[in-house]
């Protein structure tokens, strides 16, 4: 699709306020060099987004000669977005000020049986009236808000939720009447938001052709390029997981045979180590490979062995994306690759070499996520500050002079 005047203009915007984030305070002119716009580019962005309330001058630096410059930083003390991570037992939601800077948290947990969506969209909503308590007069700018499974960006609808049975809820609609908020509210699931959140304040700031890959119960592979998360025709792009690596393998809960996820998905590990070891069974999702990770760490064979063979599909199953792809940077988020990446990761590394083709494996980087940081719920609220961004189009359109 081809690239409107518009869609250059935010692209532009996305990438200044990406470094002026990471690297404040700093003047146009740097902004001009880090980014490869013109400095009249960038100070017509600039211009536009003081205006909008997202940028301040903080200060003036010396020049070197020449008139002093102006030191530019975040509106910190403006409006605020907020991300919301939703899982099957907990709702996270954090308040982000315009440095996308945490300024408030709250947990709430949410049992099993918590699965209808009038009792999800409750556990925000309680949230929500702690924060907004909190807050006093600062403006909420905009509301992202992560939900497992399939969702539909564009209805704001939750296409499918496997582990919730939901299909075709209309969630945005339903949480928007209860929460009765005057701002935009965006959805999508954990795989789009973590790789937003990595444009925006992760390895992937910067980087031309992106892949995240989500190692959970669940796998998937974030796409993005040129800055921006690629959605595919129905915003299906991204699973990775549910991608062939052996026809005859076994069923994955997709329905095909011999996925990705059927081998190195959470559960597939866990059977993996069933196999060798009773103590796979023996305790809570989470539990055990926080064990499987501790016996591989204490060289246990049976833990060893299990490693080895997940590295092994693996790294099939990233050579099959690195062939496709050629990607500029890969890196690995997910939960399973917090508990058991030190043992998965450097394994997964000496075998990828067999797998991948000699050019792409050449010019990607690896690496894994190691932010303290929520970036699913991170993500959600960058999906909110794009949103806000978008005001750009009325705020910046009129003719510069």
């Amino acid at each position: 699709m081809k690239s409107t005047s518009r869609d250059i203009r935010l692209r532009n915007c996305f990438a200044v306020l990406r470094h002026l984030i990471a690297d404040a305070p700093t003047s146009r002119q740097i902004l001009a060099r880090e980014t490869d716009l013109s400095v009249a580019t960038v100070s017509n962005l600039v211009t536009d987004l003081i205006e909008l309330g997202v940028v301040v001058e903080v200060g003036r630096e010396d020049s070197g000669g020449g008139r002093p410059r102006a030191l530019l930083a975040p509106n910190v003390g403006g409006g605020v977005m907020i991300g919301v991570d939703v899982a099957e037992t907990y709702v996270h939601l954090e308040v982000y000020d315009l440095a996308l800077t945490v300024v408030d948290r709250v947990d709430e947990r949410m049992e099993p049986s918590e699965n209808r969506p009038d009792q999800v969209i409750e556990h925000i909503a309680s949230a929500m009236d702690q924060v907004r308590s909190r807050l006093g007069e600062r403006a909420i700018l905009g509301l992202g808000v992560s939900l497992p499974g399939q969702v539909d960006v564009a209805w704001g609808v939750s296409g499918f939720a496997p582990n919730w049975n939901w299909h075709d809820v209309p969630f945005r609609k339903l949480l928007g009447e209860r929460l009765r908020l005057s701002v935009p509210i965006y959805l999508d699931n954990p795989l789009k938001t973590i790789t937003v959140g990595e444009l925006w304040f992760g390895d992937g700031r910067g980087v031309e052709r992106l892949a995240v890959l989500i190692l959970g119960t669940g796998v998937g592979a974030g796409l993005a390029f040129g800055g921006q998360l690629y959605r595919g025709a129905t915003n299906s792009a991204g699973e990775w997981g549910h991608t062939t690596i052996n026809p005859g393998g076994p069923q994955c809960r997709c329905g095909a045979k011999g996925c990705i996820e059927a081998y190195v998905g959470a559960p597939a590990i866990l059977w993996q180590w069933s196999q060798l070891d009773g103590r796979a069974g023996a305790a809570s999702q989470t539990e055990a490979m926080a064990a499987l990770a501790a016996a591989w760490e204490a060289g246990e064979v049976s833990a060893v062995r299990t490693v080895e063979t997940v590295a092994e599909h693996l790294a099939a199953g990233v050579a099959n994306l690195l062939n496709l792809v050629n990607p500029d940077l890969v890196v690995f988020d997910g939960w399973v690759t917090g508990v058991l990446g030190d043992a998965l990761i450097p394994e997964f590394e000496r075998r990828l070499p067999a797998h991948a083709m000699e050019a792409p494996l050449k010019a990607a980087r690896l690496r894994r996520n190691r932010y303290d940081r929520n970036m699913v719920a991170l993500g959600a609220a960058a999906l909110a500050l794009e949103g806000h961004l978008n005001r750009l189009n009325t705020v910046g359109s009129r003719s510069r002079r």
